[in-house]
């Protein structure tokens, strides 16, 4: 996911104005009610407080101060003051069609009825739809999306904020950011004790496994077709001598939400360098095209079902190479019996229920019942209870190893899911991350892994974009800024060319000479700033931070 998300240069913007889709958001946008909020209210228990919008503006646009406002500003210090302005003066670039898909998807949607509870009508009633349409009417006004803006279009007199839940859920955040920083510090001291109690190997004398091996490659593109579905797919194999049979190990590359394959295309390279065969499938239904075209109005929402299908094309992938090896000497030798599967974000999820670990439905409806959540990573589980039942298993025995990074897993798969699997796991998380959070997706699902080989690495200050790599101009790529992929994301590149490489050498194809760069002693050795690495196998250390009752 090179994630090049372009939001509408002058010629799509005027294509668009041309579409059906614009059409229908314009149609929507003039059906809207024309009032417009001229004061906030805010409710604390019996306590309530209020302020005119036209404050908030004189504010923003000429920095003026009223008597209303002041007696709020004034014990704020000059750079709160300042900050509070940049905040109201933000114009945040996109147009009505990608507002109008953004909130009328189920996730959109959820999260809006969640901020609905705080940002209320004046009669106090849930302000879901009152957020859609002044976010969509100030997206359409001519001085752009912007805080003041969409409380001008609030279509009621006022705007009514219940501090109660507002507290909640700044309480639920600063929780989390504790609950967070305790975590890493766990399991940076357990991978200081890993680390000092096997340091017996001088890396730096050892061979550089970030860097390219010896092998030179080719890409091979095929598609697989199975009824209306197909799949496009780059195989990556290393070029050897016609008279060497033996078996070339095989791993699985999958591609998360908005993302393709080039994403990890470097993976790939790198690997196929150092003798593996690296096939890499693209889902068509959580593409970054299928996301662009949803974004511009040109197609429906990213399909849930991928959360199915996902896995269902690695099987069928397997039994296409299987069938093809008949025929073709260049795939005779491919090792289909003992596969590695590596998947970021949701494929990291599709990964592991190839492994072995079922979907925990019970687990998912307790959890997507508990309330109100900002939780981005239970929200999109929770789209996964609209899936009907699964008519067949996603596991597929060929699957020997795993490396799943940033996956979702807390309540999709769960303790029930996870401590099913027997194959070699290794768990890559980063600090950072805001979409599948390192310590309920990654670093407490750790814990509840039985398999004997078991491996969590932890990049600190790290993203979930940061290990996101992708083709140079790729046309089909959709932009991540910088301040979502972090600091010196080629560091974590490295850090994943590196990791795989051992995970795959010792456990899919059979090297154990590969085996201690699979330690903390090894992941000190690599760690560099700003993007310090950790690496742990025991959960010794970690128990504590796992607050699920046993067997879910």
């Amino acid at each position: 996911m090179n994630y090049r998300l372009r939001l509408f240069g002058r010629q799509g913007w005027v294509s668009m104005a041309r579409s059906l889709g614009w059409g229908l958001v314009s149609s929507a946008i003039a059906a809207m009610p024309a009032t417009a909020a001229d004061r906030i209210t805010t409710f604390f228990g019996p306590l309530q407080f209020s302020l005119s919008v036209e404050s908030l503006e004189l504010y923003a646009t000429q920095g003026k101060i009223t008597d209303e406002l002041a007696f709020y500003t004034k014990r704020a210090s000059p750079q709160q003051l300042a900050q509070l302005r940049s905040l109201l003066q933000q114009r945040v670039p996109v147009n009505p069609i990608l507002i109008s898909q953004l909130t009328y998807a189920p996730l959109g949607e959820a999260i809006l009825q969640q901020l609905g509870t705080i940002v209320q009508t004046e009669v106090g009633q849930n302000g879901f739809y009152a957020l859609r349409a002044a976010f969509l009417l100030a997206a359409a006004d001519p001085t752009g999306l912007t805080v003041v803006n969409v409380l001008r279009h609030y279509p009621t007199r006022s705007v009514r904020l219940d501090l109660e839940p507002g507290f909640a859920l700044a309480k639920e955040f600063a929780n989390s950011a504790k609950e967070r920083d305790r975590a890493i510090a766990a399991v940076q001291k357990t991978a200081i004790a890993e680390a000092s109690a096997h340091s017996t190997v001088n890396f730096a004398q050892q061979p550089d496994l970030k860097q390219p091996g010896l092998f030179r490659w080719q890409r091979q593109t095929f598609q697989l077709t199975d009824q209306a579905r197909t799949v496009p797919v780059d195989l990556y194999r290393p070029e050897r001598n016609a008279e060497d049979k033996t078996p070339i190990p095989v791993v699985v590359l999958l591609h998360g939400a908005a993302s393709d394959r080039n994403t990890f295309a470097y993976v790939a390279v790198h690997l196929a360098s150092h003798g593996f065969a690296v096939a890499v499938p693209e889902s068509p239904g959580n593409s970054s095209q299928r996301f662009q075209q949803f974004l511009a109005g040109r197609a429906a929402l990213p399909d849930i079902a991928e959360l199915v299908q996902q896995p269902l094309d690695v099987k069928r992938l397997l039994d296409e190479l299987q069938r093809r090896s008949r025929t073709d000497s260049t795939l005779q030798t491919l090792n289909l019996q003992q596969v590695g599967v590596m998947g970021h974000s949701q494929g990291g999820y599709a990964a592991l229920t190839l492994a072995g670990a079922p979907l925990n439905v019970a687990q998912l409806r307790q959890d997507c019942q508990t309330g109100r959540s900002f939780n981005v990573a239970l929200l999109v589980q929770c789209q996964a209870l609209t899936l009907p039942p699964i008519a067949e298993s996603l596991q597929d025995s060929r699957i020997k190893a795993v490396l799943a990074i940033s996956p979702v897993t807390s309540s999709l798969l769960g303790r029930a899911g996870l401590s099913q699997l027997q194959v070699p796991v290794m768990l890559v998380s980063s600090s950072d991350d805001t979409v599948t959070p390192a310590v309920s997706e990654q670093i407490r699902p750790f814990t509840w892994l039985t398999t004997p080989d078991r491996y969590l690495a932890l990049i600190t200050h790290g993203t979930h974009f940061s290990p996101l790599g992708g083709v140079p101009n790729d046309p089909g790529a959709l932009n991540i800024p910088s301040s979502l992929t972090g600091p010196n994301p080629a560091i974590a590149r490295a850090y994943v060319d590196a990791l795989s490489l051992a995970f795959f050498q010792t456990h899919i194809a059979q090297q154990p000479t590969y085996r201690p760069y699979l330690s903390a002693a090894y992941a000190n050795y690599l760690s560099q700033k700003p993007l310090p690495l950790s690496l742990v196998q025991s959960g010794q250390g970690l128990e504590a931070l796992d607050r699920r009752p046993d067997g879910q």
